[in-house]
């Protein structure tokens, strides 16, 4: 249950900052609404997860996955271009998600 929470509250901030990219610098109302309104999700839904998971592995999925997610909708639908350096910074988020997990994270 843990997880999914989680996995609510990445999706959350993921849709809550690519509002934001669309509400150009918070002058457009609809964008800027679902801002507010996704981080609030997104909060509400993180902190319940930790009643579950651990603060520092919560946070830690909860930024990194988050991160990845807006950098591969940044190159994929808003026309940001992918270099190696980014594309080894995404990998090392996906490693770092992966060796907490395997570590005990829960």
């Amino acid at each position: 249950m843990g997880y999914l929470l989680l996995a609510g509250a990445i999706a959350a901030e993921v849709a809550g900052t690519t509002a934001m990219k669309y509400s150009e610098g918070f002058s457009r109302l609809g964008p800027s609404l679902l801002t507010a309104l996704a981080y609030v999700l997104s909060f509400a839904l993180l902190a319940q997860t930790l009643k579950i998971l651990a603060v520092g592995t919560a946070y830690a999925i909860w930024a990194g996955v988050g991160t990845a997610a807006i950098a591969a909708i940044g190159v994929l639908f808003m026309g940001e271009g992918m270099t190696v350096t980014k594309a080894a910074g995404i990998a090392l988020i996906i490693v770092g998600v992966v060796v907490l997990n395997l570590g005990g994270a829960h």
